[in-house]
C-alpha cells in the first residue's frame, strides 16, 4: 500500500474515488460553500490530500486545509464551512498558516475496520509536522449522532465509555491518537434546497412544513412547504490532535 496525494495520481481523482463519496449522504454533496470553493481548495492544499492506494485502488482519503489560529476555543473557524473560506482566503492574501485542519477522512466501504482512517489521518499530521504546522485540528462528524438527531452536540460529547473513551466510534479513533474535544462546531455545514431537492437527496417525501429526522443527519431539516425550501444546519465536534 502506497500514500501518495491527489497530485501525484490525477488518474485516480475520477472513478477511483466514487464508493468513497457514496459514503457520504447524498444531501452533504451539496453544501454550497464546499462546492464554491471546491476548485481553490484543491488548487491551495493539494500537499495536504492523501490517498492510501493498493494496485491502482483508492483504500482511503483525507484531505486537510492550512489555517491560522491562535490555540482559543472562541477563535476557532466556524466549523467546517468556515475552516474551508477561511484557509482559502488567507492562502491567498498571503496570511501564514500555523494551524492544519483535517476536513475529511474517508475509507472505502469495503475495506472498513482496517485501521485505515487511522493512517491516512497520521499521514496528515505527519505532513502538518513538516510543514512547520504546531497545532492540528479537525471538525469531527461523529458516526453513532446521526442516531440521535435530538441530542445536542454539548450532550452528546459528554457520553463516554467506562473506559474514559467516548461511546462514538469515530471520535475514538481520534482520542487513540491523542486529540482532546474542544467544544460543539455549531453551523459547521450548512446546506438549502427546494423540497423537491431534499426530496431527491433523501429518497423522502415531505407531505406538511415541520422538522424531520433525515438518514445521515445529525441534526434536523427543516421543511417549509410555503416557502419551497428545505434548511439544515449540521452540527459537528471540534477536537484537536496533540
Amino acid at each position: 500500500m502506497q500514500i501518495v496525494t491527489t497530485r501525484d495520481r490525477l488518474d485516480l481523482t475520477g472513478d477511483a474515488m466514487a464508493p468513497l463519496r457514496a459514503a457520504w449522504p447524498t444531501f452533504a454533496l451539496h453544501d454550497p460553500v464546499s462546492i464554491e470553493y471546491r476548485d481553490a481548495f484543491e488548487a491551495c492544499f493539494p500537499q495536504y490530500d492523501v490517498l492510501l492506494v493498493d494496485n491502482d485502488q483508492v483504500l482511503a482519503n483525507a484531505a486537510a486545509v492550512a489555517l491560522r489560529w491562535n490555540g482559543s476555543v472562541a477563535t476557532l473557524p466556524a466549523g467546517y464551512d468556515g475552516a474551508v473560506v477561511q484557509s482559502v482566503t488567507e492562502h491567498h492574501a498571503g496570511v501564514p498558516a500555523d494551524t492544519l485542519c483535517i476536513m475529511s477522512a474517508t475509507v472505502h466501504p469495503s475495506h472498513l475496520g482496517r485501521g485505515l482512517a487511522a493512517m491516512a489521518l497520521t499521514a496528515l499530521r505527519d505532513r502538518a509536522a513538516q510543514a512547520g504546522l504546531p497545532r492540528v485540528i479537525v471538525p469531527v462528524r461523529p458516526t453513532l449522532k446521526a442516531g440521535y438527531p435530538l441530542t445536542p452536540m454539548a450532550d452528546f460529547l459528554t457520553w463516554l465509555r467506562p473506559d474514559g473513551l467516548h461511546l462514538d466510534p469515530w471520535i475514538r479513533t481520534h482520542q487513540r491518537l491523542g486529540a482532546t474535544i474542544l467544544a460543539p462546531a455549531p453551523r459547521s455545514m450548512v446546506v438549502t434546497g427546494t423540497v423537491a431537492e431534499w426530496e431527491k437527496w433523501t429518497a423522502m417525501a415531505f407531505p406538511q412544513t415541520s422538522s424531520y429526522v433525515v438518514p445521515g443527519a445529525l441534526d434536523l431539516v427543516h421543511i417549509d412547504r410555503t416557502l419551497d425550501r428545505g434548511h439544515y444546519e449540521e452540527t459537528n465536534l471540534w477536537m484537536q490532535h496533540h
